[in-house]
């Protein structure tokens, strides 16, 4: 195939995964990157169930210029019966450019950003606690043309129909966790 149409059957494809998403702009080059852990490599025990149980530092780049809110959700797809959700924050403001470590439960050093229910039945940040092999955990951050307004125990679903039509960008880093055995 001709590398000009190859090149056009991609983009195609960008654009149609972006409004299945429910993105309103064009895709583009956001990214997000944790100082503790490199892409598709384990978490370190710090972070989870195992250590302190803190959120892990976060930093993006690259959101589009109207954002006007952040939104970020940290969930374990791996987890038996369910994707089981770790974290869930919105109205991150869009001057941010990271979360430093242990960050959740300090959401007012954010301005209006809320934390919701987690699959752990609290608000806030619950680390990687795998019942057994190796998980994957996906930290995905959107950029939105909005703030939301939820209520405080509002869950990731409640969370993703609110972004529903608003979605500018999106980006994700993966890290992976498994339990030491005793």
């Amino acid at each position: 195939m001709p590398r000009r149409r190859q090149s056009i059957l991609v983009a195609m494809g960008l654009v149609l995964m972006a409004s299945e998403v429910g993105m309103t702009e064009e895709v583009n080059a956001m990214e997000l990157r944790s100082a503790a852990f490199q892409p598709g490599q384990p978490i370190p025990a710090r972070y989870t169930c195992d250590g302190q149980d803190m959120s892990p530092p976060l930093a993006w780049a690259a959101a589009p210029a109207s954002t006007q809110s952040l939104a970020l959700i940290a969930d374990d797809p791996d987890a038996p019966g369910k994707t089981w959700v770790h974290w869930v924050l919105w109205n991150i403001p869009p001057t941010m450019i990271e979360l430093p470590e242990g960050m959740s439960g300090n959401t007012g050093l954010l301005q209006d950003a809320q934390e919701g229910l987690t699959d752990f039945g609290r608000t806030g940040y619950g680390g990687p606690c795998p019942p057994s092999g190796v998980h994957r955990y996906l930290f995905t951050l959107y950029a939105l043309d909005t703030s939301l307004t939820l209520p405080a125990k509002a869950t990731k679903r409640d969370l993703l129909k609110a972004m529903e039509g608003h979605i500018l960008g999106k980006t994700q880093v993966m890290g992976t966790y498994t339990r030491g055995r005793s």
